[in-house]
């Protein structure tokens, strides 16, 4: 049974106020409702005209939780809206202006209450209205990394209250009610919030480069240990910030609590229950009250300061209509500006979410090819997928499913034959339908827990292009389920040999890229890089932790090189080599080429087609990320491929077997290359001093390479350093000296004179044009070391 609870002169309906969402602590819904109705009053100023995204978690903080950012049909309409437009979709947002909102969000058991650090304007009442993003506030999010305490984090505070000050901004502290804490400052006028962030990311990087050894302003969790992250990105438009005073959905129920900047210097400083801040409510007001006064209006938090939605949003239905003749066919039309229906009794389910679920319809469509629509109620309509073999029912599998226009709500119950001729002709048939629940709703990524009669379970929808998405099941066991194959991965490796005598029917071919072999491996959230003997490289390519943005919802292993791409467009395997001392400007990319591991599946035994064609269908995630690209192939035949290759001045051509399988770790003929030069690694043996300029230094390195017998010499390379490479060097081969050569077999007395041995542990790369009869290579000059590859590895 619901009950209501007036709120001010407005009805709330409550249910299940006993339920713990707290287990740690008994603490329940109904003291969940009550907290966000007594912080009412401190709270709103600090939503005023600011759209919310609510995390809720309607099972409790044991349960797995979502995002939502749509409005569902069911909240009341006095609650008032916001439209904002997103790429394909407009999405409808709650704005708070009175207590009862608040007290609605308790019943949603949305724990926690996200916003932008920009403002719809004052005279944006309508129900669509266009921000214009401006921040009026700046936030810096000081995160904790392992190993680093909470007073630790509150000394780092204080450094950001000095800088902040001396730009002339006051700020205001907030325990996180996780682990960090977060410093605001009101700007004084709205600035772009590219503006804000250029601010907060400068304020980062200063204190990061004063304080290295415990702040970092870089992102990748590689770095953060012992260190407190200072998260600048939080005041991009699209970034949203727990709000202050908002709960959080933690073992504990802590808040966001404003404090003052006398307690930051309390070694025992810890983070506030909700109970404490109500009782520091109480005793102090509001403490953040000069944070947001420039922007809000004393009647903010009067019950009747809003102006009532008395309907629901209003959606469109032209382009359904556009396709269809109402004269000739017997699908249902619904109105022309169709609004949220109400379901009919043998839907409705009770729960937390309002008084029904929303339902979900599996069509059967007997058209030119057969293929199931999916259609789930969203917003008044049916948002629809075109599902060419249905959903998947195991979670080994992945489904194309192309979205289509949105349909009236009485489209599921439609049953019969659409004439021939007409859009989408032919038989359909009701298939399967029931309710379902949402987890999360993005413009790229949807999950829902279907509950049909022939369908159940977490669905993902996951775009992949402008209209293309991937159906997957989701697993309920803990992710990720990796092969233990695929836990520590190695790259294929191809084979020296010519491919310009291939043919394209049997072989496909790509660029062969002048960079750092790398796998990237993402389960689970968690992004990591390794190179091809093994070694973990994501702290070495922090540039690159926006492929796990990219990926979000898809567990993958990935096949690629990291190249640096240098000022004509080529890629330049020096400027990656030296890339931490150069000047010279270059651009950093991670090209992928295969995939082996996709959401529960191992691609190992698939063709090289097969993945390809995997490959292509998730590529179009990283169409706006400059930082990964999945580069085309190349087409005709090899000896076509070598020629685009030598006029783009790559290193070469790849070429492989369409049919191949992925052979882990081993070099197979099934893939070829071929080099329009040659390079070589090599092991650094020792060095001779240089002569006239060089004198102070390294003049020319003595290189060789690993045989079972030992280190073969194969000459000296004196030519294509940098004063900056040798002075580097020279300092890491210092401490690598020994007093005997390495190498297995004796140099000429003027090598040995005066050669200074080191220690063969470090791999370089070297180009040369040939080999002499002696077995040395014929004018080689200086790449760079190979970090990513030890000697054993040659």
């Amino acid at each position: 049974m619901a009950d209501s609870l007036d709120v001010d002169g407005r009805s709330v309906g409550v249910t299940h106020l006993d339920k713990v969402l707290y287990p740690a602590t008994g603490t329940r819904k109904a003291e969940v409702i009550d907290y966000y109705n007594r912080v009412a009053q401190v709270m709103l100023p600090h939503l005023w005209r600011r759209p919310i995204t609510r995390k809720r978690w309607p099972d409790g903080v044991e349960s797995a939780p979502f995002f939502e950012k749509n409005l569902p049909s069911s909240a009341p309409g006095w609650l008032e809206r916001r439209v904002i437009e997103h790429s394909d979709r407009d999405a409808i947002y709650p704005i708070a202006t009175s207590r009862a909102d608040l007290v609605w969000f308790g019943q949603q058991a949305a724990l926690e209450l996200h916003v932008p650090q920009w403002t719809f304007p004052p005279d944006s009442d309508a129900p669509v209205a266009k921000p214009d993003r401006r921040a009026n506030r700046l936030v810096l999010d000081l995160d904790p990394g392992p190993g680093v305490s909470l007073a630790h984090c509150a000394e780092i505070a204080l450094l950001v209250r000095e800088l902040l000050a001396g730009a002339g901004l006051d700020s205001y502290p907030v325990t996180s009610g996780s682990k960090g804490i977060h410093v605001y400052a009101p700007l004084p006028a709205a600035v772009s919030s590219d503006g804000a962030r250029a601010v907060a990311k400068q304020i980062a990087t200063s204190l990061a480069a004063e304080r290295p050894d415990d702040v970092t302003a870089v992102m990748a969790k590689a770095v953060r240990a012992g260190k407190v992250f200072i998260d600048w990105s939080q005041n991009s438009s699209a970034k949203t910030t727990l709000a202050p005073y908002s709960l959080r959905g933690r073992e504990h129920p802590w808040a966001a609590a404003p404090r003052f900047w006398d307690e930051l210097s309390d070694p025992d400083i810890a983070q506030l229950g909700f109970t404490e801040v109500l009782a520091r409510v109480a005793e102090h007001g509001d403490i953040l009250a000069g944070l947001d006064d420039a922007i809000t209006a004393p009647a903010a938090v009067a019950p009747d300061a809003a102006v009532a939605a008395d309907t629901p949003a209003v959606v469109s239905l032209s382009e359904y209509r556009r396709k269809r003749d109402e004269s000739k066919t017997p699908e249902p039309f619904g109105d022309e500006t169709h609004r949220a229906t109400t379901r009919s009794d043998d839907t409705d389910v009770e729960d937390d979410a309002g008084p029904g679920l929303p339902i979900f319809v599996i069509q059967e469509h007997h058209a030119r090819r057969l293929h199931y629509d999916f259609r789930l109620e969203r917003d008044g309509v049916l948002v629809s997928w075109a599902v060419p073999k249905n959903l998947p029912t195991d979670s080994d599998q992945n489904r194309l499913a192309v979205h289509t226009e949105d349909h009236p709500m009485d489209y599921a119950d439609f049953a019969g034959d659409i004439p021939a001729g007409e859009y989408g002709g032919g038989h359909v048939e009701i298939w399967d339908r029931g309710t379902y629940e949402t987890e999360k709703w993005r413009d790229d990524e949807v999950i829902v827990r279907l509950h049909g009669d022939r369908i159940q379970g977490r669905y993902a929808l996951i775009k992949t292009g402008e209209k293309n998405w991937l159906a997957h099941l989701m697993s309920d066991e803990p992710r990720p389920i990796v092969p233990d194959s695929l836990r520590d991965p190695r790259p294929m490796l191809a084979t020296d040999d010519p491919v310009e005598k291939l043919s394209a029917d049997t072989w496909a071919f790509e660029g062969k890229w002048d960079g750092y072999r790398i796998i990237a491996r993402y389960i689970g959230g968690e992004l990591r890089l390794t190179s091809r003997a093994g070694i973990d490289m994501t702290a070495d390519f922090p540039q690159l932790s926006s492929l796990a943005d990219d990926l979000g919802l898809i567990d993958t292993v990935l096949d690629g090189e990291v190249v640096a791409v240098d000022a004509t467009g080529k890629t330049n395997f020096t400027l990656l080599a030296s890339r931490d001392s150069t000047s010279e400007p270059f651009t950093l990319k991670l090209m992928l080429f295969d995939i082996l591991y996709l959401n529960g599946s191992s691609l190992l035994r698939m063709t090289w087609e097969q993945r390809r064609s995997l490959l292509d269908e998730i590529a179009p995630v990283f169409a706006r990320d400059p930082a990964i690209e999945v580069p085309p192939l190349l087409s005709g035949s090899g000896a076509e491929a070598m020629d685009h290759s030598r006029d783009k001045g790559w290193e070469g051509v790849i070429a492989k077997r369409r049919d191949s399988v992925y052979q882990q770790g081993r070099r197979s003929r099934t893939w070829l290359k071929q080099k329009n030069w040659r390079d070589i690694e090599v092991v650094v043996g020792g060095w001779r001093p240089g002569k006239g300029n060089r004198s102070n230094t390294i003049g020319s390195l003595l290189v060789g390479l690993p045989e079972h017998t030992g280190l073969r010499y194969i000459g000296r390379v004196g030519t294509g350093f940098t004063d900056k490479q040798l002075t580097a060097l020279a300092e890491e081969l210092a401490p690598l000296r020994r007093k005997t050569s390495p190498f297995v077999e004796r140099l000429d007395r003027p090598v040995e004179h005066d050669a200074v041995w080191v220690l063969p542990k470090v791999v370089a790369e070297v180009r040369f044009m040939d080999w002499t009869s002696t077995g040395h290579l014929r004018h080689p000059s200086w790449r760079g070391i190979r970090r990513d590859k030890l000697p054993g590895d040659l």
